[in-house]
């Protein structure tokens, strides 16, 4: 195995607009290359930069209306940058946006994000610690293109988030504990309705002081298109969200365990809906699987490295949990570009880029606000007792 470059960690802090320039000046080679693969294959369905501003004109005004704030720091990121708007909500509406140009055109060049993630419970694990992690499985480039954003914010929590250049946020936790992961999902509702793109609803669940406004906003936000959000928080529970456009479906943890890889598992939603993605992603129905196979086994005992060893699963390779670099029909480099994983309770993140060829592992810290720490040493139940003196004799 050869260790490839660690994602590289940016800071910033202050206003929204100040928070966006610094990101911007800081990640500003990253945030090009960023801009220009999506735009590339803009260029390759026959857009153009009038196009790019288009779409985004389809998205910005409703933007502006429900997080102003969030739009105020694309500007910033933009400026910092030194392009235009445009290109940065390029990068943060990209799924809904090259899922609009594809059906303008009538391609099918595109293949969707794969992903395979789990969480933890603390039930489950040797430490009594919640463990929430991914693999994050779609363009080989974006290992070239992608950071780790720490947010300091004086108006709720800080945040810390491993994301594509120039995006708000994709996977990651809060000092409020509340952690969040995503899966794409596909179904005959999609793109009938323009929503708020995906980064903008992660970004708003990590901003959540408390687990219960993450879980409303990923909820109640309408989408353009389905996907599945894993929420967690350090304090014990889990969640997954299967999201339609217009409707959630949710999924709880069994046996202190919940695996989600690309398609529909609720039974409830498939009495309601028509799954429509296994077409590109028929690997899904044993990524799942293979997981949560691994992970089984160590119930009471699984430590952060199970959850590594799980997602290292080569089985069916290159269409493995793990997935090597591997040319797509449509000329694409697909593979698994991150394997992300994070422990709130204890303050960190492990990420390590492209890890069919590499197993180094770099670490980026968050600690916990105090109001945190507080609610995790104070049992509520006689099971939760069990699980916080399991916590603190391990951590003593």
């Amino acid at each position: 195995m050869t260790a490839a470059a660690p994602f590289p960690l940016i800071e910033v802090s202050g206003s929204p607009s100040e928070r966006g320039k610094a990101y911007g000046e800081q990640a500003r080679g990253r945030i090009h290359k960023s801009v220009t693969l999506y735009a590339a294959q803009l260029d390759r369905f026959g857009f153009d930069q009038s196009d790019v501003e288009r779409f985004g004109g389809l998205f910005l005004p409703r933007l502006r209306q429900w997080a102003p704030d969030l739009v105020e720091e694309m500007e910033g990121i933009a400026a910092g940058a030194d392009v235009g708007l445009p290109a940065i909500l390029l990068v943060n509406a990209r799924t809904e946006i090259l899922q609009l140009a594809k059906r303008e055109k009538g391609v099918s060049d595109d293949e969707p994000d794969g992903c395979t993630g789990a969480v933890i419970l603390p039930e489950a694990t040797k430490a009594g610690r919640l463990i929430h992690g991914q693999n994050w499985d779609w363009r080989a480039e974006c290992a070239e293109t992608s950071i780790v954003l720490r947010v300091r914010r004086e108006d709720g929590p800080d945040l810390i988030t491993f994301t594509e250049a120039g995006g708000l946020a994709r996977s990651g936790f809060n000092s409020a504990g509340i952690g969040i992961t995503a899966n794409y999902l596909e179904s005959d509702r999609d793109y009938r309705e323009t929503g708020i793109p995906l980064p903008f609803i992660r970004r708003r669940a990590l901003e959540a002081r408390h687990f219960a406004h993450a879980v409303k906003v990923v909820a109640t936000t309408p989408k353009s298109g389905s996907n599945n959000m894993m929420l967690s928080t350090a304090e014990g529970f889990a969640v997954d969200l299967e999201c339609a456009p217009d409707e959630v479906f949710p999924i709880y943890p069994e046996k202190g365990l919940i695996v989600h890889a690309n398609h529909w598992q609720s039974a409830v939603a498939l009495s309601k809906l028509r799954e429509t993605g296994l077409n590109d992603v028929p690997d899904s129905l044993y990524r799942d699987y293979r997981v949560r196979g691994h992970l089984t086994g160590r119930h009471g005992e699984i430590a952060i490295d199970d959850l590594k060893k799980a997602l290292f699963d080569d089985f069916a390779a290159p269409l493995s949990v793990c997935r090597p670099a591997i040319r797509k029909e449509g000329g694409n480099l697909s593979a698994t570009v991150a394997m992300i994983l994070f422990e709130p309770a204890s303050g960190f993140m492990e990420i390590a880029p492209l890890p069919a060829e590499n197993r180094v592992f770099t670490r980026y810290d968050l600690a916990l606000d105090d109001a945190a720490l507080e609610r995790l040493a104070r049992p509520t139940d006689q099971a939760s007792a069990k699980v916080w003196e399991k916590r603190w004799s391990a951590s003593s």
